[in-house]
């Protein structure tokens, strides 16, 4: 069989590292970009500093995973103990944000533990994630962050959204552990799938999947961008007019636009494509001289006074993300926004705005943004697959009509579900779906039973 991967991110990497360890060779990557990794890359600045797409950590749920990393690493990385923390209120809230409620203003704590105690009605008869929100951390808390903050995080009605999707991605509530934090005066910081992180020394998060390519390179075919693909030929039609014949196609790239590109495909597919919704990102890289001395990792603003909903200390990560890895010199801040036709941004005006964000939620003093040394905006197109109400009814259309055309979509955005999004479950989808079709394994991450 001719696989032909579309994607040279974690998914698409994943099938072509599976593939070339199983020994079947006839197979190629097509990448739209110039550089492999897809969200999962780094950018170095004319300054000097180095960028991801946003706030990436790397923890595994899977051995094989783990096994590509160090294959792609060695042992060129740092480990870190996640330090988190909630930014509201004029003070530093430990995350996550309700077992950690003690550190709020009296009065504002009172409101959150007099939410808890006066919860109402069921969360698996909530009908959405705002009503599951009331039904689980009660008024208090949702007024105070969880609204607030999802809001600011995915740019739609909450109402919008769907339930399902929770799993591990947020913190359910103990009202008896967080009444003992508060008598106690104890902090709560533990829980989380990612409480221990990796990151490499060099390159940032793109280093692990440059590495993963680099011995596939010669199958690796940048900047070929799919325009057509013809289902009952099984041909794929690229920008540059090169066209390649496949057996199976491995999609990585949204599955909305895999839609749209796929000739006579039925029109209710493309109808019922327009329930698959996204968010975009806004990646402001704002690099300082100075030190910084601030052991956080990563920080959230539910607050409507800074507009990124997360901000990570990157020279954290490693001293070679800012120039010349002397972080005795320089500093490095990655703010992260969301922009949406719910949630409007001027891209011309982000950088600004988040630098005023920046001082207003006390993480730089006025002075501080005359020693700015580099200035680097990322724009995402698509940043998050939210979601929706709607999600699971276009997913259940259009996944089994791909399939019986012998396309298979993976991936963050190729599979479109956000609970099993994270670097090594999108990784891992590349590697089962082809377990799959060489040896009709069974796909657990895609189907919820892995993490």
């Amino acid at each position: 069989m001719k696989f032909l991967i579309l994607g040279a991110g974690p998914c698409g990497l994943g099938a072509a590292y599976h593939l070339n360890k199983l020994g079947h060779t006839d197979w190629q990557i097509f990448e739209r970009n110039d550089y492999v990794g897809g969200l999962s890359t780094s950018f170095l600045d004319g300054n000097g500093f180095t960028w991801d797409v946003g706030g990436h950590v790397l923890f595994s749920h899977y051995e094989y995973f783990d096994k590509a990393v160090t294959d792609a690493l060695g042992e060129d990385y740092y480990e870190h103990q996640r330090e988190s923390w909630v930014r509201i209120l004029q003070r530093w809230v430990p995350y996550p944000f309700q077992n950690n409620v003690r550190y709020l203003p009296d009065d504002a704590l009172q409101e959150c533990v007099s939410g808890l105690r006066e919860l109402q009605g069921s969360p698996d008869s909530a009908a959405n994630f705002r009503e599951w929100m009331d039904t689980v951390f009660g008024r208090g808390i949702v007024k105070c962050f969880m609204e607030p903050y999802n809001r600011k995080v995915w740019g739609v009605p909450l109402e919008s959204m769907s339930k399902s999707w929770i799993a591990e991605r947020v913190s359910v509530v103990d009202l008896t552990r967080i009444e003992r934090n508060i008598a106690e005066e104890c902090d709560d910081l533990s829980w989380g799938p990612n409480s221990v992180f990796r990151f490499p020394k060099h390159g940032g998060t793109g280093a692990i999947y440059e590495g993963i390519a680099k011995p596939l390179h010669e199958k690796i075919h940048l900047q070929h961008e799919m325009t057509e693909i013809d289902l009952d030929r099984k041909l794929v039609t690229f920008s540059n007019d090169r066209i390649e014949r496949y057996d199976i196609l491995i999609n990585t790239s949204p599955l909305d636009l895999l839609v749209s590109k796929c000739r006579k495909i039925p029109e209710s597919l493309v109808d019922v494509s327009g329930d698959l919704v996204h968010n975009s990102g806004l990646i402001a890289g704002l690099g300082f001289e100075g030190t910084r001395d601030d052991s956080k990792c990563w920080m959230y603003f539910p607050e409507s006074n800074a507009p990124f909903y997360r901000v990570t200390n990157f020279h954290n990560y490693s001293r070679f993300n800012v120039p010349e890895g002397n972080t005795d010199r320089y500093f490095s801040l990655m703010c992260e926004s969301t922009y949406s036709s719910h949630k409007p941004e001027d891209k011309t005006r982000i950088i600004e705005d988040s630098l005023q964000g920046l001082v207003a939620s006390g993480l730089i003093v006025a002075e501080q943004m005359e020693r700015i040394a580099g200035r680097y905006l990322i724009d995402i197109p698509y940043s998050y697959p939210v979601p929706t109400l709607g999600r699971d009814k276009a997913l259940a259309a259009i996944q089994p009509y791909m399939e019986s055309k012998l396309i298979f979509s993976r991936g963050r955005f190729g599979a479109w579900k956000y609970e099993v999004g994270n670097m090594d479950h999108s990784f891992m989808q590349g590697v089962e779906v082809v377990d799959r079709l060489l040896n009709g394994t069974e796909e657990s991450t895609l189907s919820g039973a892995v993490g």
